[in-house]
């Protein structure tokens, strides 16, 4: 794609980087064909070829970001399934993060309060307790398990929100380490990915979670803890991603790869161990895969390999790439496309008839649960048993 930035502005770092990614875009539209977004409303301001025009006009003419664009852009779910099917390897995302930081400041005082309520409240462990109690999906439902011998030790992150709504995800967890000879230390609820702070385009924010994070969880590295373990995919590939939040130069661009190459999402770090001691409590299930796990952290089929170790037939699901509607925040701004994401994401996983929805990531599994008539579970509580 031809692009017409001006040298003084190839001065600015988000503009430089930008520059990158839209030389990159050959204007194919492949894109378009796997957006969930695009192939709901068929507008092609509503995919990521119409997205990336939006983005690469406001930078490029320092254009304000009108209703129309904050629209457009702003119904993007951010799955990144475009990005695994770009043949040209364009970096959307970041350019994506570049385009609504641009235009956050553009947007009407009441848009900006209550994105600023939500943010602060999710990230607020006091707040979020006592408000998110009353949303809980589950409770703890098995003994607690201590391993009889300590081979290693882990870092889980606990998540911001997952305590909360649904304990027992982190709570099977341990117990299953524990019967690998586990230990586990699990971080406070207070420790953040940032994803949520990055997402809503409070990437000042976002960067000072990021590095009292790296700080604190670099000195665990150093003390003896051999990986860090997310359980929500989400949480997992911003982790993964923090390198690409510092310049080469910054002092953290080290630390943060050395944080971002000792993550592993649960289902990496089961896969290499022998799990001949664990059953499966329930094998008639349709999994839904995440889509910061299969495009995200590019782990497509992983689970489900682990899965079929216990039983679990892999059934073919329809538009098994396409969003489920949750993407973090998106349920609540953007509630009207989510839910009919849901739907059909719902629709789709129940053809088999299961007993039983099972997914990788606390977002998902949340908002899938209020339309669905049977239960919604993350896959490691099934070999809790």
């Amino acid at each position: 794609m031809e692009t017409h930035f001006s040298e003084q502005q190839l001065k600015d770092k988000d503009n430089k980087s930008s520059e990158k990614i839209l030389r990159k875009c050959v204007h194919c539209g492949f894109c378009n064909a796997t957006c969930p977004t695009y192939q709901l409303l068929g507008d092609e301001l509503d995919g990521p070829r119409g997205r990336i025009y939006l983005i690469k006009d406001m930078l490029e003419n320092n254009k304000p970001a009108n209703e129309k664009i904050v629209k457009h852009i702003d119904r993007c779910l951010s799955c990144y399934s475009c990005m695994t099917t770009c043949p040209s390897g364009v970096e959307y995302g970041q350019l994506l993060e570049i385009g609504r930081e641009f235009m956050e400041s553009k947007r009407t005082k009441l848009q900006t309060i209550y994105r600023f309520f939500v943010r602060k409240l999710l990230l607020t462990p006091m707040l979020f307790k006592s408000v998110g109690y009353f949303f809980r999906h589950s409770a703890i439902s098995t003994k607690s398990i201590k391993p009889q011998k300590v081979e290693s030790t882990v870092l889980l992150l606990g998540g911001c929100v997952q305590p909360t709504l649904a304990p027992n995800i982190n709570h099977s967890i341990k117990n299953i380490l524990a019967k690998l000879s586990v230990d586990v230390i699990e971080s406070p609820q207070r420790q953040c990915c940032g994803a949520i702070d990055q997402h809503l385009a409070a990437s000042k924010d976002a960067l000072n979670r990021v590095k009292r994070n790296i700080d604190s969880w670099n000195a665990q590295l150093n003390s003896g803890v051999s990986v860090i373990i997310s359980s929500a995919s989400g949480c997992g590939v911003m982790v993964k991603d923090y390198p690409a939040l510092f310049e080469k130069t910054d002092p953290y661009y080290d630390k943060a790869k050395f944080a971002s190459s000792k993550t592993q999402d649960i289902a990496e770090y089961l896969a290499s161990k022998d799990l001949t001691g664990l059953c499966l409590s329930e094998s008639n299930i349709s999994y839904h895969e995440p889509c910061t796990l299969q495009h995200g952290q590019k782990l497509a089929g992983l689970v489900e390999s682990i899965l079929t170790q216990f039983g679990y037939e892999k059934k073919p699901i329809k538009d098994s790439h396409i969003c489920c509607g949750s993407a973090g925040t998106y349920s609540i701004f953007e509630a009207e496309i989510s839910n009919q994401l849901k739907e059909n994401k719902l629709k789709n996983l129940n053809v088999s008839k299961p007993e039983m929805i099972v997914t990788s990531n606390i977002g998902c599994l949340m908002h899938l649960q209020k339309g669905s008539s049977i239960p919604v579970k993350h896959w490691v509580e099934l070999l809790d048993g």
